[in-house]
C-alpha cells in the first residue's frame, strides 16, 4: 500500500517537473540559441581549438554546403594512411595510435616498444580491486561499472589531483592499460552473478596487443584467431578519436577546464559515451538487424528488404522511430572513412566465419538506404553508412556480447579523451562557461500557508 502511494506521488511529481521544465521550441529561435551547439546550416559552433583530431565531411561553395568524401585526421595524419601503414606491415595499430594521439608524433620503433612495455606494466588492476570493486559490487551495465571503477582508481593514486603534464601522462597511460581489464572483468562478473554462468577471471597477458588481451580475457578458452584480433584492433583504432566537438570529448574539455582530477574528467566522458545517441548507437544497429531477420519477408531478396526498410522509415516497423540505424552522420556526407575501412576488413572476417549472408545483408542495407533517400528526396541528397553499421556486424561475428559494444568503444576512445584533457589544461586556462538565456520567469514568493 505504501509503495502504491509512493508511485502515485512520483507520477504527480513527474507531471509537475515536466510542466515547469518545458521551454517552448519557438523561444530557441527567438533568442538565437544554438541548440546542440549546432548552427542552422548543420555545422558545429566553434568553442575551442584543437590539434588532436579533425573531421572533414563537407565543404562550402558560394555559402552552400557541398558533400565530399569523408576524411578523419589524427594529429594531422589521415586515418586511412595510418591504418594502411600498420596493416601493410602486419602489425597491430592501437598502441601506436594511442601514442600518436597522446604525444602528437608517430613513435620510433624504440619509443613504441617502450610505450607497449608501460602498458604491459599497468594492465593488471590494483591489489584487491577486482574482488572488492568488481566482484563484490557487480553491475548489470558494464559502462556503469567502468565509470564507478574509474572513480575508485582515484583512491589508488598517490597524487590524484596533480595536474602537471608528467602526472597527466602517467595517469593516462595507466587508464589506457586498465580499461580493457576493467570491462572484461565487469562483463565476467555480470554474466556470473546475473546470468548464473561460470566465472572466468583471466589475468591480462604481457607481450600481446590490447585487442588480443580483450579477446583473451572475455573468452572462457582464451582462444582467438589472428584475423579476429586484427579486426578488433582496427575497431579500436578507428574509434580512438573524432575531434574535440564529439559529445564525450567535449565533456572532457568542459570538466577538465574546472581544474579537476583526471578520474573525474574521464568518468564524465564515460557517462557521455554511455548515452544511446553517442556510444550506444551500434547496439541499435544490432537490434534492427535482428528485427529485420525476424520480421522481413525473405530479407535475402533486395526488393523485399527494400520494402521493409521503407516500413522502418515510415515508423511502421522496428522501434517506430523512423530511423535506419547505421546510416547518416552529422558531419560525413558522401562517406565515413571509418566505415569504409571497417567494411573492407569485415569482408575478410565474413569469409573466415562463413558469414557472407550476414555481410551481404549489411551491404544491402547500405546500398538500398541510399537508393531510398534519393527516391524520397532527390538525387542531390547525400547519405552514407556510418561506423556503427559495420562495427555491429564485426562485433557479432566476433561473438562479442552487446553489453561490451559501448565499453569497447570507451577503451578505444580513451586515448583521445586523455589527449584532449592534456590539451585543455596546457593551452586553455579559462573554465568553460557558456551563457543561457532566462525565459518565463513569473514566480513570486508567497508564505507557506497561502500557497
Amino acid at each position: 500500500m505504501i509503495r502504491n502511494s509512493s508511485e502515485k506521488l512520483f507520477n504527480q511529481l513527474a507531471l509537475t517537473a515536466e510542466k515547469n521544465n518545458t521551454i517552448k521550441p519557438e523561444l530557441y529561435n527567438l533568442y538565437n540559441v544554438k541548440r546542440g551547439l549546432r548552427n542552422s546550416n548543420g555545422t558545429g559552433v566553434k568553442v575551442g581549438l584543437t590539434k588532436v583530431g579533425y573531421v572533414k565531411g563537407y565543404k562550402f561553395k558560394e555559402n552552400e554546403k557541398v558533400g565530399i568524401e569523408g576524411e578523419l585526421f589524427y594529429r594531422g595524419i589521415k586515418l586511412t594512411e595510418f591504418v594502411k601503414g600498420f596493416q601493410n606491415q602486419g602489425r597491430y595499430g592501437f598502441e601506436e595510435c594511442a601514442y600518436l594521439l597522446l604525444f602528437g608524433d608517430l613513435p620510433t620503433r624504440k619509443e613504441l616498444d617502450e610505450f607497449k612495455c608501460l602498458l604491459d606494466e599497468w594492465r593488471e588492476l590494483p591489489p584487491s580491486f577486482t574482488e572488492n570493486m568488481i566482484l563484490k559490487i557487480p553491475s548489470k551495465d558494464i559502462m556503469n561499472k567502468l565509470q564507478r571503477s574509474v572513480l575508485v582508481l582515484y583512491s589508488h593514486d598517490d597524487t590524484p589531483d596533480d595536474i602537471s603534464v608528467k602526472n597527466l601522462v602517467t595517469q593516462s597511460i595507466k587508464l589506457i592499460a586498465r580499461f580493457p581489464t576493467i570491462i572484461s572483468y565487469g562483463y565476467q562478473a555480470k554474466i556470473h552473478y546475473f546470468g548464473k554462468n561460470s566465472l572466468f577471471i583471466h589475468p591480462p597477458q604481457k607481450g600481446i596487443s590490447t585487442s588480443e588481451n580483450i579477446l583473451f580475457m572475455i573468452r572462457p578458452d582464451n582462444k582467438y584467431t589472428k584475423v579476429e584480433a586484427e579486426i578488433l584492433d582496427l575497431c579500436l583504432v578507428i574509434h580512438a578519436e573524432h575531434g574535440g566537438g564529439n559529445n564525450s570529448a567535449f565533456a572532457t574539455h568542459v570538466v577538465s577546464s574546472s581544474g579537476t582530477d583526471t578520474y573525474s574528467a574521464v568518468a564524465a566522458a564515460v557517462g557521455a559515451l554511455k548515452g544511446p545517441k553517442h556510444g550506444g548507437a551500434n547496439i541499435k544497429v544490432r537490434e534492427m538487424i535482428l528485427d529485420i531477420k525476424e520480421n522481413a519477408v525473405n530479407w535475402r531478396q533486395r526488393a523485399m528488404l527494400k520494402d521493409y526498410l521503407f516500413k522502418i522509415l515510415r515508423k511502421e516497423a522496428f522501434d517506430k522511430e523512423g530511423l535506419i540505424y547505421g546510416m547518416g552522420h552529422a558531419v560525413y556526407t558522401k562517406s565515413d572513412p571509418r566505415a569504409v575501412l571497417l567494411k573492407e576488413k569485415a569482408l575478410e572476417l565474413a569469409i573466415e566465419k562463413d558469414a557472407m549472408d550476414e555481410y551481404n545483408l549489411y551491404k544491402s542495407i547500405e546500398e538500398l538506404t541510399v537508393e531510398i533517400f534519393k527516391e524520397l528526396k532527390g538525387d542531390d541528397i547525400d547519405i552514407c553508412s556510418n561506423v556503427d553499421l559495420y562495427s555491429g556486424f564485426v562485433y557479432e561475428m566476433l561473438n562479442i556480447p552487446k553489453e561490451l559494444y559501448t565499453p569497447i568503444f570507451a577503451s578505444a576512445r580513451l586515448p583521445g579523451w586523455c589527449a584532449h584533457r592534456i590539451e585543455q589544461i596546457v593551452s586553455d586556462k579559462k573554465i568553460i562557461r557558456p551563457a543561457y538565456e532566462v525565459v518565463d520567469i513569473g514566480n513570486r514568493y508567497s508564505p507557506l500557508g497561502e500557497r
